[in-house]
């Protein structure tokens, strides 16, 4: 815990630049809010962070964002900048005793006037009764918390807590932020790497951009990978093909347990129901290269075949299971193959969601209106006693009708004039659709016809 409580305090994190081993990255950790790189929308003159900076005062807060944005430098930094004193935790190592222990550290300094940021590093990791325990020192000002968390606090943090804090959202670091931190990298001779006097060619610099993907921590430590291929070949300058043997392959942000898993499957639906095969492709592929199991995506293609297609291409949905079968027979990474056939066939075909919502209307009825009797005609008569109370009789078996429609009802007399299902005028289900209207004519003749009979 002394360990803890040394590098918990306010600066501590800062001064061991330069030790042996130490990664780029947390070498150029920013020392001031002035060197701090990115979210100008929280850091330009006049937005809300540089406004608490200001005022030297700080609320506890909740900084959501990907990976290497900034999240623990910023935390730092604020809790620097207001006078307090910074302590933090990892919620993957550490529990309410840590918490207690550091309450009552927290209660000492409050004694001696001085306030105390205690900053969570991963807080979506805590279970309830951890974020539950948080609370009262919250609510009583004892701690001013901030939480890290690169997943969605409305579904990671408790409501009671989530009240109590503002939430940020940190965004990726532009190509321009991470041109800024290269530079300065490759330049500075006391934390980064200035004294090998390297450079870099305008093909690496843009293939770190592409390999960092706005994570600042990813692009140093790539940067300085390459730096060492570069110098053990004795080159001073680094090339493309130093960034691509560092970085080996490149790791898509998808979280298949996180809110980036939703995005994308998100993004993946709405690009087919919008009938952009190029789009539904490059979302199928993120998800297919950062290992998401083929097996789940045909799965939401079945859905969206009968939900979002249905009838008007009743192939879709064959061609959906059939995708899921050639998966589940061919395997990976062939089975990507007919993952994109499918994909770029329901993403093409026309759509009618006509019979989904008709699914709704008639649920919505069956849920509210409660079992309605079956009407009598259309019941099953097994036995005597069934028939003898009226079970069956008056049915019209429509294969003796022309058309082979009879001019009967088939549902509940309360819902007798219900119509759900509204066929579209798109693909096949025009077809149904007019068939329908000739149904619908030849039962109310067939109605008629029988009223008038003596």
């Amino acid at each position: 815990m002394a360990r803890r409580k040394e590098a918990a305090q306010e600066g501590s994190l800062f001064t061991v630049h330069g030790s042996a081993g130490q990664p780029l990255a947390d070498r150029m950790r920013p020392r001031s809010l002035a060197e701090f790189v990115g979210q100008q929308h929280l850091l330009a003159p006049g937005k809300l962070l540089s406004q608490m900076v200001a005022a030297r005062t700080l609320h506890s807060m909740i900084l959501w964002g990907p990976p290497g944005v900034g999240k623990t430098t910023l935390a730092m930094l604020l809790a620097g900048q207001s006078g307090a004193v910074f302590r933090s935790l990892a919620a993957v190592s550490s529990g309410v005793a840590d918490l207690r222990e550091i309450a009552s550290l927290a209660a000492r300094e409050a004694a001696a006037g001085r306030r105390t940021v205690l900053f969570i590093d991963e807080i979506h990791r805590w279970n309830r009764a951890q974020q539950d325990a948080c609370l009262p020192h919250v609510e009583n000002g004892l701690l001013t918390l901030i939480g890290a968390t690169t997943e969605n606090p409305s579904f990671e943090v408790i409501a009671p807590l989530l009240s109590r804090m503002q939430v940020l959202v940190l965004k990726p670091l532009s190509p321009e932020d991470l041109a800024t931190l290269i530079e300065r990298a490759l330049t500075d001779r006391e934390r980064g790497l200035g004294a090998h006097e390297l450079s870099l060619d305008e093909s690496a610099t843009a293939e770190l951009m592409s390999v960092a993907d706005g994570d600042a921590r990813r692009a140093l430590n790539m940067l300085e990978i390459a730096a060492e291929l570069a110098r053990q070949q004795r080159r001073g300058r680094i090339d493309a093909e130093d960034v691509r043997e560092a970085s080996q392959q490149k790791m898509l942000l998808y979280d298949r347990g996180g809110e980036e898993h939703y995005n994308v499957i998100s993004a993946f639906i709405k690009s087919m129901r919008g009938s952009d095969p190029d789009a539904a492709l490059y979302w199928m592929m993120r998800m297919v290269e950062a290992g998401e199991e083929p097996l789940f995506i045909a799965r939401r293609m079945v859905i969206f075949a009968a939900e979002d297609i249905g009838n008007a291409d009743p192939r879709a949905l064959q061609i959906a299971l059939a995708v899921k079968d050639a998966i589940d027979f061919v395997g990976m990474p062939e089975g990507v193959i007919p993952l994109a056939q499918g994909v770029t066939y329901l993403a093409g075909a026309p759509k009618s969601n006509a019979a989904y919502r008709a699914m709704l209307k008639a649920g919505e009825d069956a849920r509210k209106l409660g079992a309605l009797p079956v009407p009598l005609h259309i019941r099953n008569a097994p036995t005597r006693l069934m028939r003898g109370l009226g079970y069956g009789e008056g049915y019209a078996y429509p294969h003796d009708f022309e058309g082979a429609i009879a001019g009967q009802d088939y549902l509940p007399e309360r819902l007798r004039e219900k119509t759900y299902y509204e066929p579209s005028d798109r693909g096949y289900e025009a077809r149904i659709r007019d068939y329908l209207i000739r149904v619908r004519e030849m039962r109310a003749r067939s109605k008629r016809s029988e009223k008038e009979q003596p």
